[in-house]
Formats: structure tokens, C-alpha cells, sequence
């Protein structure tokens, strides 16, 4: 772990000299002022002015983020009074100003218990009626001010912040008897809201982003992930396949937009319909099933789990007794578990050996599912070998060389990290396996599905973060973590590579068409 990471009172006491918070109307800036005690919270006030206070108050605090919070009006029929809003940019006739690390400060809502709308939010010279609400929402637009990308100006290359309540909603005009009720909604919701913004403004700083390499996919991924692309090309929607292709979130729900189908079991697939296997391998039961129900099947199971299915299928015949450490419940685990389920016995940690009973010791060997940590799986063979000296294992190694290789990366940034962010979703075992690997080293390390599962309190203190990917996880998410922490404040970004992957695996022949 980096021994230099900053306590995370380096700010000053409560993060408050690194937060101004620019509210344009007296009663945005009291009810901000009754949230947050202490902090800098500037009133614009009118336009002749404006330029002159904020540009006193970021002069007094050169090192604070600007967050802009007040009301706003909804520009589209999803908003009602109260709703909080954070703008991912502001638009305005000058230009469109992104707010790279909205996605943080959404997490911090949320986590507070609030519902958030993240989106564009649009300045306007004038107050919008309802008649023109519609017409402006057209460019996906979700709300409308008077201020935003004019203060933003003024704050400059600072970390920034939009925050913005709804008090009124396109179906009715400015002012009506919901207009009173509407305003006090928003100024709740902002009173409600702004603790986040203090939250947000402590992860704020410069920093180091050590880049885990190599990271996201992999060759088997690749291959399951362009089967499953290739027949929706191919064929009109829906194309089935029998769980998640990979244990990603953000590929399935990608897959599923095109016209994929993820199923538990084949019996929710119509006969003569074609499926997909996954990539983490079925049974022969499931196999014969498919059959049965003269289903059109086509096999992206990884080619590394399929050694490991011929390796048990070997085992077997020799008369051995197999010992497949794993973790139960694993799609793979269970599809190895298939091969030979009367000579199959699944072992998960060192302390299970102990109990182990077989027929003949003298005929055990062992597999491994492909995602686990080496360490975690050399652990599990040693307590074997002391407990069957006879054991035999696989022809090489069933741990993938992709689970290795991002294993090892990880490993190499850890010790240089005062946090890593492994992107990945928590179905995936080797995107979880990394994570338990940086902690290992000492590193605080965590799992996230999407950019929106970074908690900024992470980030307080850490100078220098690091990322990876899990392979079942596009190279975007991280991009995205990326994007965010640069909305934080200026990063340097440095690749570290401990390998350089040229693994490649052929298409099956129902997808090789040109």
C-alpha cells in the first residue's frame, strides 16, 4: 500500500475549504447554508454582480471545487417538484460544458437515500413556459436554468458540480396554485441534498492512475461475445442462450437491446429455437436435454473450460477419483462437476481436505475451475498432496492465462495504490478474485459493476488509485472510472503492462460466414 496517502482530514475540518457552493437566490443559498454549517456558500445574487462574488470567494479558497445548487425547472414529463437533478453537462447557446464527475455525486444522492436524475441540464436567458419546455427537452435535455454555464465559466478548470431541485414540471405554467408547494418541495430536496456536495467536494484532488495491464477481456470472452453478435446478425431476434454469456451486467444488457434472450434452462426455450451455451460450459446432462428438444445449439464455451472437461472425462476413465477445487454454485464448477458426477468431489478450501474419503488413494487426482487466484488454489493442492501423496494433476495448468495475467497486474500496481477499483460485476469470479488479490497486498480494493458504484469517501486522501478490469468486463467501464476522477481534478495516467496477451480462439463453424 502507498504510505503516502493523505489522512483524510488533509483538507481541513469537514473538507470545508475545499467546497464553495454558488447558489444564485437567497433562499437556494439559506437552505444550503441550514445543510451544510460552515461551508462557503456564495449568493450570486443579480447578474452585474455575479462575476464579482464567486470570483472573491474562489480567490480566498484557491484550492476549493465549485458546486452550483438551486432550483430548476423540468423539461421533461419523468420530473416532478422535488426531484433532485445532476447535470452531466449544461449546455447554453456558447457551448456544452461536461460535468465528468456528476456520476460520483449521483452515488453520494443515492446513497443518502435520494432518487437522482442524472442528465443535461440547459441555461436559458429567460424563464421557460410551458409551451417551449417540450421544444428545448428535444436534444435530451432533462431541466432548465438561468445560471449554470455562466457560473461554470467563472469557476474554470476547477472541479465542478451542478446540483439541481425541481420546482416546476412542463405541465403546467410558471405560475399557477402548484407553484408555491412546488418551491417548497425543491428548497426541501436541496436542504436534503447538499450534505452529498460536502461528500463529493473531500474526494476532490490531483492524483495518479496506475493502470492495471493486462485487463478486460479476454480471448474466450472475446469469441463468446462476437458468437452471440454474429447470430443476431444472422438471425431475425429472439437468439437464446442458457445463462449469462458472460457474468458481466453491461454485456448482457447490451446483448439483450440487440434481441438476445438469457434463460436459466432450456426449458424456457421454444423446440427447434437455436441456443447459445455460454462460456463458462454446460453438462452433458444439459447437452442431451438439448437434444431432446431438437434445439439448434451453438457452443461458445470458453476452450479452456472445455480442457478441463476432457481432462475430468480422462480422470475419470482411469478410474480415479476427482477432486475439482472450486467454488460452488459457479456455472463452470458445475458443468465440470457434469463430466463425471459420480467421481467428482468439489473441494473449496484447504481445511476441506481433512475429510475426504475415497474409494482407492491411490488413484485421486485433481482439476481447477479456470477464474481462480493462483495462490488461493495452490493452497488447496498442497493440503492435497500432504493428504494423497499419489495425486496426480492436469497436463498444465487450469487456471487461465488471463485470471494469471490480471492477477498479476493487479499485484503490480497494488503496492504503489492507496486504493484499486476493479470494474466487474459481482457474479464474476475472476473480477473478484482480483479485487481479494489487491487486498492481499495490503491495498484497500473494491468491486464495481459501473462507474456509479465508486463511493467517493473511497477516494479521500488517495493520491494514487488504481484500476483493472475482470475479464468478463469491457475495456469502457474503466474508461468511464477514468473520466470521473479526471472531473475530480487533474490525473496522470500511467500504464503498467506485465504482459502482452496474443491469445486467439477460432469461431465455431455455425458463425464462420463472411
Amino acid at each position: 500500500m502507498n504510505s503516502d496517502k493523505a489522512p483524510p482530514d488533509a483538507a481541513g475540518p469537514g473538507g470545508d475549504d475545499r467546497l464553495v457552493v454558488v447558489a444564485p437566490l437567497l433562499v437556494e443559498a439559506r437552505s444550503v447554508r441550514r445543510a451544510l454549517p460552515g461551508a462557503r456558500v456564495v449568493r450570486t445574487g443579480p447578474q452585474a454582480r455575479r462575476s464579482e462574488r464567486v470570483e472573491a470567494a474562489l480567490r480566498e479558497q484557491p484550492g476549493a471545487a465549485v458546486a452550483i445548487a438551486g432550483v430548476a425547472g423540468a423539461l421533461v414529463d419523468g420530473l416532478r417538484p422535488g426531484d433532485v437533478v445532476v447535470a452531466d453537462e449544461v449546455r447554453s447557446p456558447q457551448g456544452t460544458r461536461k460535468i465528468r464527475s456528476a456520476p460520483l455525486l449521483a452515488t453520494a444522492l443515492r446513497q443518502a437515500g435520494i432518487t437522482v436524475h442524472r442528465g443535461p441540464v440547459l441555461e436559458s436567458d429567460h424563464l421557460v413556459g410551458k409551451n417551449d419546455r417540450t421544444r428545448l427537452s428535444s436534444d435530451g435535455a432533462i431541466a432548465v436554468d438561468m445560471e449554470s454555464a455562466r457560473l461554470l465559466d467563472l469557476a474554470g478548470t476547477r472541479p465542478c458540480a451542478v446540483l439541481r431541485t425541481i420546482v416546476d414540471t412542463p405541465a403546467r405554467p410558471l405560475v399557477s396554485p402548484a407553484t408555491v408547494p412546488g418551491g417548497v418541495a425543491a428548497l426541501r430536496s436541496l436542504r436534503r441534498a447538499a450534505p452529498a456536495l460536502r461528500r463529493w467536494a473531500a474526494a476532490t484532488g490531483d492524483r495518479k492512475l496506475l493502470l492495471a495491464g493486462p485487463r478486460s477481456f479476454c480471448a474466450g470472452v472475446d469469441r463468446a461475445i462476437e458468437i452471440v453478435e454474429r447470430l443476431l446478425e444472422r438471425h431475425e431476434p429472439p437468439v437464446y442462450v442458457r445463462k449469462q454469456i458472460v457474468h458481466n451486467s453491461r454485456v448482457v444488457g447490451e446483448l439483450e437491446e440487440r434481441g438476445a434472450v438469457f434463460v436459466d434452462e432450456l426449458d424456457e426455450v421454444p423446440e427447434n429455437a437455436t441456443v447459445v451455451f455460454s462460456a463458462h460450459g454446460v453438462s452433458p446432462a444439459v447437452r442431451d436435454d438439448a437434444g431432446r428438444r431438437q434445439l439448434d445449439v451453438v457452443d461458445a464455451t470458453c476452450p479452456l473450460v472445455s480442457k478441463v472437461h476432457v481432462e475430468a472425462q480422462r480422470f475419470a476413465r482411469d478410474g480415479d477419483t476427482v477432486f475439482l477445487i472450486g467454488h460452488a454454485g459457479h456455472e463452470e464448477v458445475e458443468g465440470t462437476l457434469g463430466e463425471a458426477p459420480g467421481r467428482t468431489v468439489l473441494v473449496e478450501r484447504p481445511e476441506d481436505v481433512a475429510d475426504l474419503e475415497v474409494e482407492d488413494p491411490e488413484r485421486v487426482s485433481y482439476l481447477m475451475q479456470t477464474t481462480l487466484a493462483m495462490d488461493e488454489a495452490e493452497g488447496v493442492v498442497r493440503a492435497l498432496q500432504e493428504r494423497f501423496p499419489a495425486l496426480r494433476g492436469p497436463g498444465s495448468d487450469d487456471i487461465c492465462y488471463a485470471t494469471t495475467n490480471r492477477q498479476e497486474a493487479v499485484r503490480a500496481i497494488a503496492g504503489d495504490s492507496d486504493v484499486v477499483l476493479v470494474a466487474g460485476s459481482a457474479n464474476s469470479s475472476n473480477s473478484r478474485r482480483l479485487v481479494e488479490v489487491a487486498q492481499r497486498e495490503g491495498t484497500e480494493a473494491y468491486l464495481v459493476d459501473d462507474v456509479t458504484e465508486v463511493d467517493p469517501d473511497w477516494l479521500v486522501g488517495a493520491r494514487t488509485v488504481g484500476l483493472s478490469a475482470g475479464a468478463s468486463a469491457p475495456t469502457a467501464l474503466v474508461d468511464e472510472i477514468v473520466d470521473a476522477l479526471a472531473g475530480l481534478g487533474a490525473v496522470d495516467v500511467e500504464e503498467r503492462t506485465t504482459t502482452t496477451e496474443t491469445v486467439n480462439f477460432s469461431l465455431p463453424k455455425e458463425v464462420r460466414f463472411s
